[in-house]
């Protein structure tokens, strides 16, 4: 069924490298928009390997593009001009509404991760650094119980009328929540609970990734790691899902992941991707493993006709 987006995990392009090619320099965590006149804008995180573990992404990266797959880089917003110790993933979407740009963005707090939303712009390379606020964050008591303390990584998008974002939550282990919106800024967790199981091959981590609509519901591309793998903390694949309605979730790909990175090496990261309908294709982006523990954009092209 899937044999198409295998051959294309093969055949992939480069979108963007890490700034050196060292262990644990990553260029990763994509998340892609198109303006009305059809621009690509790419917002990614980019991360050192110097700094402790958790406060290492320096930079929210914005790229722009005419075809989707050549790209200039645009904007850099750094974690110290937001006033934050390090970023993880964003969240890149263009407002049908307003015709505006929209950007969150996640960062570790004492009392820990938080979802941060910038000022909107017209121009994703107007977006100002210190403008970012918090716009989800937990209060919770210490008493030492097992419970939510954070959310991070965002995905946004907006459809039936309303935005909706999925953002880890993390107790511990990672699991997927949904937010929902009606101004982009506001947001209500719904259901309380998490929405997929941490169970199978993704019995350690089990994170949201996407949401693809399709004719009928929607793809939703999902992200996890097993106990039984090197590091699972870092060392994530992805997988299928299927939503009639954004509250029921189908698991597609339960007993083994889809996509892992082809190259050798220890790691095989293949996660945060962002897939994205364009024409009669599928550009699929992601941050993907290299052989020497360094992370790359890549994107993927596979017939929309496959899914």
């Amino acid at each position: 069924m899937f044999d198409a987006i295998l051959k294309a995990n093969n055949s992939y392009s480069v979108i963007l490298e890490p700034d050196q090619n060292t262990p644990e320099w990553w260029a990763g965590a994509p998340s892609v928009c198109r303006g009305a006149d059809g621009t690509f804008y790419l917002a990614c995180r980019m991360r050192e390997g110097n700094s402790p573990r958790g406060v290492r992404g320096y930079e929210i990266r914005i790229l722009k593009s005419a075809d989707g797959v050549h790209f200039k880089h645009v904007k850099s917003i750094k974690r110290e001009d937001a006033g934050v110790a390090g970023f993880e993933r964003p969240a890149i979407v263009h407002d049908p509404l307003t015709g505006r740009f929209k950007l969150y963005g996640c960062a570790g707090f004492p009392r820990g991760w938080c979802i941060l939303k910038f000022d909107d712009a017209d121009d994703p390379a107007e977006f100002k650094p210190a403008t970012a606020r918090k716009v989800i964050e937990v209060d919770y008591p210490d008493d030492g119980f097992a419970r939510i303390t954070g959310y991070k990584d965002p995905f946004v998008i907006r459809t039936g009328g309303r935005w909706h974002m999925f953002v880890i939550g993390y107790d511990r282990i990672e699991r997927i929540f949904h937010f929902i919106s009606d101004d982009g800024e506001k947001w209500v967790r719904s259901p309380e609970r998490s929405i997929m199981e941490n169970s199978g091959w993704h019995d350690f981590y089990c994170r949201p990734a996407c949401v693809l609509p399709m004719a009928v519901g929607y793809l939703f591309v999902y992200e996890g790691s097993s106990q039984s793998w090197v590091d699972p903390v870092y060392n994530i694949a992805t997988g299928l899902a299927y939503s009639p309605d954004l509250e029921n979730f189908f698991d597609l790909t339960p007993t083994e992941p889809l996509l892992k990175s082809t190259t050798p090496g220890q790691y095989h990261t293949w996660r945060y991707s962002h897939w994205l309908v364009v024409g009669d294709e599928v550009f699929a982006y992601a941050e993907v493993a290299r052989p020497n523990k360094t992370n790359e954009v890549r994107l993927l092209r596979f017939p929309l006709t496959c899914l």
